[in-house]
């Protein structure tokens, strides 16, 4: 039964790393979306249908039952895989589920995404600072300093343009047209990873009314935040693990 993780913007797997080894079993399995430490198949347009494509095409090659667990636009791609291909899947798992409620105001950094040129000129000065400078700014965000490391060097044009059609393509009112359809999620167990100082994904509010819509459970990780993750893997660890183990 793998435990399939999927990472989100801007983000490698390294974000899973010392969450990998206090989960403590050796089923676990890292996906990266094209552009966020992989790469950029020909042709690949990268908007949220592209990704889950690429997801269910990933997930169908990955002997089952599935474990999936997303976090930021990883978890987005993990809750259309719950509404929409739910057979791939013994159970699912999100840290984003108030970001597809129609309430949800697009943070800063995703309104700036979302406009033309404004989106285009912020991830061109993105890719074109120094990694030290990236790796500070990772770092002052949440991350560890590893982890940062890590996220700094995968930036890159890729990535940017990656970005730019992912966050358009789902620009309100686009996600919550997608958040009506969540009551398809109860098809499989679900949980909810609420970060109550993660200040991207609409707060705990809005996510509590999408995990009541999804029939999922609620993990609450208090004083955590977007990474809570490389914050505190033990924690997040445990929460993962406790749902795991309810599981029939």
């Amino acid at each position: 039964m793998p435990v399939v993780l999927v990472h989100g913007n801007p983000e490698t797997a390294a974000i899973w790393d010392e969450l990998r080894k206090e989960l403590r079993r050796d089923d676990v399995i890292a996906l990266s979306p094209p552009g966020f430490g992989a790469p950029v198949p020909a042709g690949f347009g990268a908007t949220s249908d592209d990704y889950l494509a690429w997801l269910v095409s990933e997930l169908e090659a990955i002997d089952g039952p599935i474990d999936l667990v997303g976090h930021d636009w990883g978890g987005g791609h993990v809750m259309r895989v719950a509404i929409e291909r739910p057979d791939l899947i013994r159970s699912w798992c999100t840290d984003i589920a108030g970001c597809f409620d129609p309430e949800y105001v697009w943070h800063d950094a995703a309104q700036a995404w979302q406009t033309p040129e404004v989106g285009e000129a912020a991830v061109a000065g993105m890719a074109a600072a120094p990694v030290e400078a990236r790796t500070a700014q990772f770092q002052s965000l949440g991350m560890t300093p590893a982890v940062a490391a890590n996220v700094a060097a995968a930036v890159n044009a890729d990535m940017g343009r990656c970005i730019l059609a992912l966050y358009r393509s789902a620009a309100q009112p686009r996600i919550s047209e997608i958040g009506a359809e969540v009551g398809k999620a109860k098809a499989k167990p679900g949980l909810v990873i609420i970060a109550t100082e993660d200040h991207y994904t609409g707060g705990e509010t809005l996510a509590r009314r999408k995990a009541e819509r999804a029939g999922a459970k609620v993990a609450m990780l208090n004083g955590l935040g977007h990474w809570w993750m490389c914050q505190d893997p033990k924690r997040g660890a445990a929460a993962l693990s406790d749902f795991f183990a309810g599981l029939a």
